[in-house]
């Protein structure tokens, strides 16, 4: 079964230590999030984010927001990974040092 979906509005962010708390739009209690839920986005949230997210208990039985987005801002995964981007430069020069090694034994 799905988790449901939550949104709420980021109230606090405490950037140096990494969480703050959402404030639901359905109203209740603020949730804590962690950056730890915020996996692939491409920026750090900030206060007045509209947050979309699932809800789960810590060790202590609180709730907490788990699975996070935040509206609007893109998902690094979307995007080629600089590693991908430096696997093809390193296929392309080998190709062109192999043609060019090959041309070099055709002239002489």
């Amino acid at each position: 079964m799905a988790k449901i979906m939550h949104k709420g509005m980021l109230k606090t962010w405490k950037e140096n230590r990494g969480f703050g708390f959402i404030k639901p739009d359905n109203g209740g209690k603020d949730i804590f999030i962690h950056i730890s839920s915020l996996k692939g986005v491409s920026r750090r949230p900030i206060t007045g984010d509209v947050i979309y997210y699932q809800t789960a208990k810590d060790r202590t039985g609180k709730y907490k927001a788990v699975n996070a987005k935040i509206e609007g801002v893109e998902l690094l995964e979307n995007k080629p990974s600089l590693r991908m981007s430096r696997k093809v430069i390193m296929a392309i020069a080998l190709g062109l040092l192999i043609a060019a090694i090959a041309v070099l034994f055709y002239i002489r």
